[in-house]
């Protein structure tokens, strides 16, 4: 029986998850006065993540400190966010410890992304597992393959939108990985690296429906309008430059055997962990889950 892994974006569940009560300031802070409203909603999606998929395998994934190797290819790059609130700063090694203690594995590597380490990880096991990765970011939609699903959290807990290659294809007339090429055109203003100028979604899509790569595309300049070709010769280095920041690195060297990913949720563990760390309103959930591995 093939297995299961489910690849979780650890960033998206606990930022989403903060600010989703920091803005009306409900950081519900613990006896030592540490906030664990991040971590709270975050063990919530990934509780829920694990009873809708049903993973063998677990790996959460996490950037380690705020800077990679796209910022030594761009110094700019994503240089328009602040740095985190500070009353989510203390909960990222919380949320790390709180997923261990489910008997989740945490993998991050120091100059990538959490996107890189899920990109590879989907790489090396997708032979051998069918992956289920959970995320808010759009950009993970580029990893899609054959047994590799991306799961879209839609408002609320619970609510994905669940893309496979076959029905991505269907929506968009790309093949997932094109994704890369229109980004490097229309640029991403969350991640604040440039593209084209001039050049938005709706003609970046539509150029690489016809010509499938930006390669192609720039062998057949010639074929575009004059103020096309305008635009892409002008903007010539940022292309070039955005494509590589935008797509994903699947070989990034990781250390991890499927095996080390082996999930077993630790009932005990988990509720000894909440009760340490004072987060209140995930026992019951966990106690649903485990009448129903019992049943």
């Amino acid at each position: 029986m093939k297995k299961k892994l489910l690849l979780v974006d650890g960033m998206a569940l606990l930022f989403r998850s903060f600010f989703a009560t920091a803005v009306h300031r409900n950081f519900m802070m613990n006896a030592k006065g540490v906030p664990t409203n991040g971590v709270h909603g975050f063990l919530k999606h990934l509780l829920t993540a694990v009873t809708v998929f049903e993973p063998s395998h677990v790996v959460c994934c996490w950037d380690m400190g705020s800077k990679t190797y796209r910022n030594d290819l761009f110094k700019d790059y994503k240089a328009n966010r602040g740095e985190p609130p500070l009353e989510l700063i203390p909960q990222f090694d919380l949320a790390k410890e709180a997923a261990e203690e489910l008997g989740v594995l945490n993998i991050g590597l120091a100059g990538y992304e959490a996107d890189d380490c899920i990109g590879t990880l989907s790489a090396l096991f997708r032979n051998e597992a069918d992956i289920t990765i959970v995320t808010g970011d759009k950009d993970l939609l580029q990893l899609l393959a054959d047994s590799v699903q991306v799961a879209l959290m839609q408002k609320g807990i619970g609510n994905y939108k669940v893309y496979t290659r076959e029905s991505f294809i269907e929506e968009t007339g790309i093949e997932p990985k094109a994704l890369i090429d229109i980004k490097a055109l229309m640029g991403d203003t969350s991640d604040n690296y440039p593209g084209v100028k001039g050049i938005g979604e709706k003609t970046a899509y539509k150029l690489i429906k016809e010509y499938s790569t930006v390669d192609r595309l720039l062998e057949n300049i010639s074929l575009l309008t004059k103020g096309q070709q305008t635009k892409i010769t002008e903007s010539l280095e940022d292309l070039k430059l955005s494509r590589i920041l935008a797509e994903i690195k699947c070989d990034v060297p990781l250390s991890c055997s499927l095996e080390d990913a082996d999930f077993t949720l630790s009932h005990e563990r988990a509720i000894e962990m909440l009760k340490l760390h004072q987060i209140r309103g995930i026992e019951p959930l966990l106690m649903k889950m485990a009448k129903r591995e019992i049943g």
